[in-house]
């Protein structure tokens, strides 16, 4: 993995150095620039293929052109597309992806996108014709933000990057405003939430030529008849995401799996287990937790059990060496601070914050690790797919504090916009944007929606908090159940097969029943784990109260001080946002907002 930025048009030879610079932390292992009088692209690299000849930006000429790519991401067909470019006449002299990620380019132009299976984020610049390339992945799991500036086009891996470019400025207008306090840690498909700073849509690519960007659709979520009766469905999913876990197994670095000892992660596990075991290696797993979590654990609707037994019985059935990582309280809510770092936005507070630490402990001992996200979006296992209530009810399912986030705006902080409108023109946005079926009705009309829902807006935060979390130590987080093909079977599978026997992804725990102990087949979700350590909360509530005593902290330009004030005193009644941002989560997402003003120094407009 690595980052990327490119300059299209006039460059400043003083931004290279700055801008690689914040490259860095994606990218440790080596640093690369080719420079051109109408373009630069800026590379940094975290070897994990191909170490000896993967390096970027990468030339190639071909029928008397040169084209150069910046590539962050994995491919994993790239055997298959070697041997397809091959019999086209292609010529390779290593067997790393990005090799064939640009010969894909130069045979098949756009449209190379569509024969790609991988997470990816890349430009391809054309030296004759002066025109660029971009695109990215068919999910969102690579990242990829541009902007327009008066005399260039640039684009890069993280904000940070666009910023370090001189005459870029961090502006926060009323939009942004309301995309932070209404929306956040969600963010509007393709928006930057600074002015001017845009992001490219997961499934979309285009061009840049003669000063203007035109940016279209290659991949969406098409309904379709599913014709599969129940056996063959079971078969079929079984097969794409054994196939998935396998191919992302590929790695020239030392590789391992999360492990939280819940049905995702101990699926990943035990197929990665097998395939490294008829290598002769041992699988390395991880998990997380905190300290004196046992003590203060208190059973929830959302958490009905914790994870150590359940761990414990996968480590056994595996023999996999196991690293159990425990984080403190202090560190935890330290960590704050570098997540709106790594993000370049206030985030998920201590649920970014522990991913980090978590990150950076696992990155001693492996380079590429496999993770569970995105099983629940594609297999229906959040509760508001399965609560009637929350399921019929309008707007965002997981952030139903709409109000509750208004009354924390200050006045004029939106300027003259409504703020309902605002969050209900974005929900109606993803409703519109949903390809079902005219015959498709009932409840399974509805099941499409929400699924088209969590993928523009869910899914993209937990795969922005992946992603930035552990490339800020340099860790490589792969998600298998981001694999296109599993995305595209499982939308037209009916609801009722998803819910097999009654079961929250019951189709999902069928058809891996064999191998798993049924104790952890048959286990409740539960999510992510989080501190129970009431001195957490006691930590994050104080340094609010300091920020409160600071009159003119940044804060208080976008937040009514006596609001927030009132966090001190009585927990919110909505989550802020999903089942793990309750009330400490909300005073660290206050936390990290004035951070996050005043570290990226952002003008209020």
């Amino acid at each position: 993995m690595c980052a990327i930025a490119g300059i299209i048009g006039r460059s400043e030879d003083g931004a290279y150095g700055p801008m690689l610079e914040t490259m860095e932390r994606r990218g440790p292992d080596q640093e690369g620039l080719w420079v051109d009088p109408g373009a630069a692209l800026l590379h940094r690299r975290l070897s994990v293929v191909d170490l000896a000849n993967g390096r970027q930006p990468m030339e190639l000429t071909w029928q008397g052109d040169t084209y150069i790519l910046v590539y962050n991401g994995e491919l994993y067909n790239t055997e298959e597309l070697k041997r397809e470019l091959a019999s086209l006449g292609h010529e390779f002299t290593s067997h790393s992806d990005t090799e064939v990620l640009l010969h894909a380019y130069v045979q098949w132009k756009a449209s190379c996108v569509e024969k790609l299976n991988g997470i990816f984020a890349f430009g391809v610049y054309e030296q004759r014709t002066g025109r660029l390339f971009l695109a990215r992945d068919r999910i969102g799991v690579k990242p990829l933000f541009y902007t327009c500036q008066e005399e260039a086009f640039l684009f890069s891996s993280e904000i940070k990057t666009l910023l370090a470019y001189p005459g870029t400025q961090a502006v926060l207008t009323p939009e942004g405003v309301g995309e932070i306090l209404l929306l956040g840690p969600g963010r509007t498909p393709g928006c930057g939430v600074l002015k001017g700073i845009h992001e490219v849509r997961p499934g979309w690519s285009g061009y840049y030529e003669n000063g203007e960007l035109s940016l279209t659709p290659y991949w969406r979520l098409t309904d379709r008849i599913h014709e599969d009766d129940l056996p063959t469905t079971l078969h079929t999913v079984r097969e794409l995401v054994t196939d998935a876990i396998r191919r992302q197994l590929v790695s020239d670095v030392p590789i391992g799996c999360f492990l939280s000892g819940g049905l995702d992660s101990s699926i990943l596990a035990a197929v990665a287990a097998r395939s490294l075991k008829k290598r002769g290696q041992v699988l390395d797993t991880f998990s997380v937790t905190y300290r004196e979590n046992e003590r203060y654990f208190r059973a929830s609707r959302f958490q009905p059990n914790s994870d150590d037994e359940y761990i414990g019985l996968m480590t056994r059935a595996l023999g996999s060496r196991h690293h159990r990582i425990e984080l403190d309280t202090g560190e935890l809510a330290d960590a704050l601070y570098d997540a709106v770092d790594a993000r370049d936005l206030p985030g998920m507070a201590d649920v970014d914050s522990s991913l980090l630490l978590f990150c950076k402990k696992v990155c001693q001992d492996i380079t590429v690790a496999l993770s569970g996200e995105c099983a629940d979006e594609i297999f229906g296992g959040y509760p508001w797919y399965r609560d009637p209530g929350l399921r019929a009810r309008e707007g965002f399912p997981w952030a139903q504090s709409t109000v509750f986030r208004i009354s924390l705006l200050a006045q004029a902080a939106l300027g003259e916009g409504d703020p309902f409108r605002f969050v209900e023109e974005r929900y109606r946005r993803s409703m519109a944007d949903t390809h079902i079926l005219p015959e498709t009705d009932g409840e399974e009309r509805r099941m499409r929606e929400m699924t088209q829902l969590n993928f523009d807006w869910f899914m993209q935060t937990l795969l922005d908090r992946k992603d930035r979390m552990g490339m800020y130590s340099g860790l490589e987080v792969r998600v298998p159940f981001c694999d296109h093909r599993l995305a595209e079977y499982m939308y037209a599978v009916p609801w009722t097969m998803k819910e097999l026997g009654g079961y929250e992804k019951g189709l999902l725990r069928q058809a891996m029943a064999d191998i798993l102990p049924e104790k952890v087949r048959l286990r409740k979700k539960s999510p992510y784990p989080k501190t129970h350590n009431p001195a957490y909360a006691a930590l994050v509530k104080e340094r609010l109260r300091d920020l409160i005593s600071t009159p003119n902290a940044s804060l208080w330009t976008i937040v009514r001080r006596k609001k927030a004030k009132e966090l001190l005193e009585q927990e919110p009644e909505q989550n802020w946002y999903g089942q793990l941002m309750t009330g400490p989560q909300t005073i660290a997402y206050l936390l990290q907002v004035e951070y996050w003003l005043r570290k990226y120094r952002v003008r209020i407009a």
